[in-house]
């Protein structure tokens, strides 16, 4: 797997969580919509959304942290895979990888994103806003 594939899929996953947040934005506005209107039951559907949110925002943040614990396990064995080689010259078979067994892992977007924290799905900021 390559640096390309990585942060496709990484970006594919961002995709996915953004299309969560609309999803749920869509139904909250016509809950809401619902609620105004006069619907006794519109309320606790929305309590309900909102718990849902809530738990997707939980499943995110636990996908966010293993994405980064991954991260984190990887950079660390690259880095004592280079340490080795700087000590002892070793078979380069990994070449078509860009050199290393994680193929740049650590240089693509993926790797920075993780780098820097950053964490994708709905945010308490977020459904904060949808459910007003």
């Amino acid at each position: 797997m390559d640096t390309q594939t990585i942060d496709q899929a990484y970006q594919q996953l961002q995709s996915e969580f953004e299309d969560v947040a609309k999803t749920v934005q869509a139904l909250a506005e016509k809950l809401q919509a619902a609620e105004q209107a006069g619907d006794t039951n519109a309320h606790e559907w929305l309590l309900d959304l909102k718990q849902i949110a809530m738990d997707v925002k939980d499943e995110q943040t636990q996908a966010n942290l293993l994405l980064q614990g991954i991260h984190a396990y990887i950079s660390e064995a690259a880095a004592q895979t280079q340490a080795q080689a700087g000590q002892q010259p070793q078979a380069r078979s990994f070449g078509a990888m860009g050199g290393s067994p994680f193929g740049g892992f650590l240089g693509g977007g993926f790797g920075r994103a993780m780098e820097m924290g950053a964490g994708i799905g709905l945010g308490e900021d977020l459904i904060n806003s949808i459910f007003r």
